[in-house]
């Protein structure tokens, strides 16, 4: 599931290449995709971009009017620039979206088909999709404590939940524990202070420094190849091979 830096990174190259231009068309070739029934997706047609936005793992199209095209890319759901007029022909292509010059393909490589788009039409509903997580990158030490304490969970659980914490999931929980060497089978309210310290800074420096390293990758082009496993990656998808610090085989 792409999480905060691969969200982070696809909304700075979608602002790049798609924002003050017009969403000349949409061709829509799975409906089920489409999670609203009023507006209708079509209405976006003809529409200019006037910004995009993170929303936790969320990617938020503001159009004028304003309307707002929600996109929750779950577990396999994807962008992808094809050249101008493409149309969804591949059994995982969902959507075509026209502009001028070139289109972009939401695609989705898996057949439980989990990914969604939400067309809503004021910031009252645009809130309700914001599970209400704490945004990570900004929080200080004493925000973080009090939203990681305020419920007993594992770690892994806790930094995993939307409602507590903004933007993460597998991969990046993984990188954050690794880093502050703290087990992610602690109960949250039986931490450390000294713990907590390390979580936090673990948790901000994890994620800023990934997103320079991914915005290092896709330099001014689109990001292609948005995965969970990494090679550069300490921990997550690498059980059983030697950890970059002790040595020890990850478990």
């Amino acid at each position: 599931m792409p999480e905060l830096p691969d969200v982070v990174v696809y909304c700075e190259a979608l602002d790049r290449r798609y924002t003050g231009q017009v969403l000349e068309r949409i061709t829509l070739k799975s409906p089920f995709v489409v999670r609203t029934f009023e507006p209708d997706l079509q209405v976006a047609e003809g529409r200019r971009v006037e910004n995009f936005s993170r929303l936790g793992k969320r990617i938020v199209w503001q159009l004028e009017g304003p309307l707002y095209l929600v996109f929750h890319l779950m577990i396999a759901g994807r962008f992808h620039v094809k050249k101008a007029g493409t149309r969804p022909r591949s059994k995982t292509d969902l959507a075509a979206f026209h502009f001028a010059g070139e289109t972009l393909m939401l695609t989705e490589a898996s057949p439980k088909k989990r990914a969604s788009i939400h067309v809503l039409v004021d910031q009252a509903e645009l809130a309700s999709h914001d599970p209400g997580g704490l945004d990570v990158l900004s929080c200080d030490r004493t925000s973080f404590a009090a939203r990681l304490t305020g419920e007993n969970h594992t770690l892994k659980r806790a930094l995993t939940d939307p409602r507590l914490f903004d933007g993460i999931v597998n991969a990046y929980s993984d990188e954050i524990l690794h880093a502050s060497q703290v087990s992610p089978i602690r109960w949250s309210r039986k931490l450390t202070n000294d713990e907590i310290t390390r979580l936090w800074l673990a948790t901000r420096t994890t994620l800023d420094t990934w997103i320079r390293r991914l915005r290092k990758q896709t330099g001014d082009d689109f990001p292609e190849r948005v995965t969970a496993f990494r090679p550069e990656m300490a921990a997550h998808g690498k059980f059983g091979q030697p950890c970059p610090v002790c040595i020890t085989p990850v478990a």
